[in-house]
């Protein structure tokens, strides 16, 4: 995935009521900029932390740019803009570089199915039926391991999440809970039990149920992300 246009870069002042980030642009220019991350971003931003944003020219939007990219504490880069890794996920499947679920005939998205009002991101139609696929941003890391985990706040969303997908391969239909990790250098991802034990415990049902768990890293720059490689999960 290509920017449209290109990142400009910056420092980061502070991030404030979920959406909103102060910045002060290479120029000295300071910038209140939409910050498209709903968790908490744990581990991913400090004070003066160097930001990469897609300004926006609209006069019809309040504020002037988005929020893409960051250079965490532990020296990563973190894609913040939690929009991108289902955008990532659907050029991988279109390429076949996602090798597990390569074959599909149909792709669509935000499906409703389950029994709790629920949408899966994607839903692959194969000739021996289908499969429901959930994409989750990772983008928490820590200083002293390579290991990623998800998520960073309590998700009762993801929760529920596992338990469709659950529910789906009990009664036989295939089932993918994808982790899309967007922070660099990390060698695996495993769920983040210290901060939501709910998830953790609904991630390891769900695999004991069938469902199939996958993780892909990817490579960042300010001119595009991609899906690269594959990652073991640790659960």
């Amino acid at each position: 995935m290509r920017y449209a246009t290109a990142l400009e870069q910056g420092r980061l002042v502070r991030r404030y009521k979920r959406f909103f980030a102060d910045i002060l642009t290479m120029s000295g220019e300071p910038l209140c900029i939409h910050c498209p991350n709903t968790g908490s971003m744990l581990n991913c931003m400090s004070e003066g932390a160097r930001v990469w944003f897609q300004r926006n020219e609209d006069p019809k939007r309040k504020l002037r740019g988005t929020w893409e990219l960051v250079e965490t504490p532990q020296g990563r880069l973190a894609c913040v803009n939690t929009v991108r890794a289902n955008r990532l996920v659907e050029e991988a499947l279109l390429e076949g570089l996602i090798e597990p679920l390569a074959g599909f005939t149909v792709l669509k998205r935000e499906v409703p199915y389950g029994t709790e009002n629920s949408r899966v991101d994607f839903r692959l139609d194969y000739e021996t039926g289908p499969a429901f696929v959930e994409v989750k941003s990772v983008t928490l890391g820590f200083g002293e391991s390579a290991v990623a985990a998800f998520p960073d706040a309590v998700t009762t969303r993801g929760a529920r999440h596992l338990r469709e997908l659950a529910a789906l391969a009990r009664a036989g239909v295939r089932a993918v809970q994808l982790y899309c990790v967007n922070l660099t250098d990390i060698e695996a991802v495993r769920p983040a039990e210290e901060i939501d034990p709910l998830y953790a415990a609904a991630l390891r049902d769900a695999v004991e149920a069938g469902v199939e768990v996958l993780a892909y890293g990817v490579t960042i720059s300010p001119e595009q992300i991609r899906l690269s490689h594959r990652l073991p999960v640790k659960l």
